[in-house]
């Protein structure tokens, strides 16, 4: 199956929905955008970034028949047999030779000449490149495989992505957003610590957020003045050093929330936007966990995001921006809608979730959208998965069960060579549970939790208790 939503990409993308589309899953495409970038320090999170470099096997489920997907590793033959049970129409593969766990996917291609001449042959026959974003890592891979991108460039996608961008935005637009600065000189960084300190001193709580922070990295969340005068100083010290007056930060107040939520629309060459879909996100502490499906929104609050989904996508496409647009934003305790948060203009989770929710989650059904964590002591193949999981994967006829739809990332961190005794590693499973109601739901979700700690316990050589 090729869904419909893969089709307007296409349409959207180069003006055509048989477009043949090689895609990309370059993820944390922040990361680049960051370097430079005067925001808040950057910690390495070790195995946390070998996983998200495996997450571009996502990419198999939303390219589709005749496409192509530029990975990292193969794939488990038993997880693509799996696929194809379930009806997916799998796209052609283009596999590095050799991998750099701590690479992304463009990084690994642009020292691959195997796959930078079939990217070049790809594109001498029309075929284009669709990124998870676009920096300035893809631009060279598409330049040096002579194949283009199916993106605007790099300069206008970073600039977009700045959440000091969605704020002006938000603000020239009249769209409701939390109290908060744009910091983007130390000057509007002092006005700023300076406005934040009133708020403290009535009690209420501000945060920090690097201009290209993701997935929690680049937020810090402020109680007291101590924490805010510490954090002044850094940056400024910083700036100091550097001989530079930029800086790179939104200071916001922190508000109660009674839910996240992430709507995508999709804006067309010709500027025309279409509106994808709204779901509940599922976070903690910044970091995305997974979604709800549907999201539990009244009509009013769905019209509000529809129709500022039509004034953003118009304004993105003026200051010359086409493609996939992710909107993070919130629910107050009172209903109340903060319609941006910040925009993501680059693929988002829910992007690669689309042709499972077109084929198998229809309007009676709720789904979970969920990442498992795993401390494993041996790489775990598909085959063990299925067995253990069994019946409580996917089933169409049933339409309900688990849709397992990355299995890279479950072995990505594994060590190299024969494993020493003891030796443990995490990873992380990611999958879609879907059932005919949200207690289903939720309970099928514990079952298969508790199936894959049994499982993972196994590997590690413990009895089960």
């Amino acid at each position: 199956m090729t869904g419909h939503f893969t089709g307007r990409l296409k349409a959207a993308l180069t003006g055509t929905c048989d477009a043949e589309l090689v895609f990309l899953g370059n993820f944390e495409v922040e990361d680049q955008w960051a370097r430079g970038e005067p925001g808040l320090p950057r910690l390495t999170f070790g195995s946390g970034s070998v996983i998200v470099n495996r997450m571009d096997e996502f990419a198999l489920l939303l390219a589709g028949k005749g496409d192509h997907v530029v990975l990292k590793g193969e794939p488990d033959p038993d997880y693509l047999g799996h696929l194809e049970e379930l009806g997916f129409d799998l796209p052609g593969m283009l596999v590095v030779e050799r991998q750099d766990p701590g690479s992304t996917v463009t990084q690994d291609a642009l020292e691959d000449r195997p796959v930078l001449r079939e990217l070049g042959r790809l594109g001498a026959r029309g075929g284009v490149v669709c990124a998870h974003g676009v920096s300035e890592l893809e631009e060279r891979l598409a330049d040096r495989a002579g194949i283009p991108l199916a993106a605007p460039p790099a300069a206008i996608c970073k600039a977009v992505n700045s959440k000091i961008y969605s704020r002006r935005l938000a603000g020239e637009l009249g769209i409701r957003q939390t109290r908060g600065w744009t910091c983007a000189s130390l000057a509007e960084l002092d006005a700023a610590v300076e406005a934040a300190r009133a708020l403290l001193a009535d009690g209420r709580r501000v945060v920090f957020k690097d201009a290209f922070g993701v997935s929690g990295k680049g937020i810090e969340v402020v109680a007291d003045e101590r924490r805010l005068d510490r954090l002044h100083r850094m940056v400024r010290s910083r700036a100091r050093k550097a001989g530079d007056d930029r800086v790179g930060l939104v200071v916001e107040e922190w508000v109660a929330k009674r839910a996240d939520l992430n709507y995508q629309f999709t804006v067309g060459r010709d500027g025309r936007v279409h509106v994808d879909f709204v779901k509940e996100a599922l976070t903690e502490g910044g970091v995305h966990l997974g979604h709800r499906i549907p999201a539990r929104l009244t009509e009013r609050q769905t019209a509000e995001l529809t129709e500022v989904s039509g004034l953003l996508g118009g304004r993105l496409a003026d200051d010359g921006y086409f493609g996939v647009v992710g909107v993070d934003a919130m629910v107050d305790p009172d209903g109340g809608l903060y319609p941006i948060v910040e925009i993501n203009a680059r693929h988002n989770m829910s992007t690669y979730q689309a042709s499972i929710q077109e084929a198998f989650i229809g309007s009676g059904s709720t789904a979970l959208v969920r990442r498992y964590p795993l401390r494993l002591g041996a790489p775990l193949p598909f085959g063990s998965l299925r067995r253990a999981l069994a019946d409580l994967l996917f089933d169409p006829a049933r339409g309900s069960g688990l849709l397992i739809n990355n299995h890279a990332t479950v072995n990505a961190a594994a060590p190299p060579g024969e494993r020493a005794p003891g030796t443990e590693f995490a990873g992380r499973l990611h999958g879609v549970v879907v059932a005919d109601s949200a207690d289903r739901t939720a309970a099928l979700d514990d079952e298969v939790g508790r199936r894959l700690a049994a499982l993972a316990q196994g590997t590690r050589g413990e009895e089960r208790g």
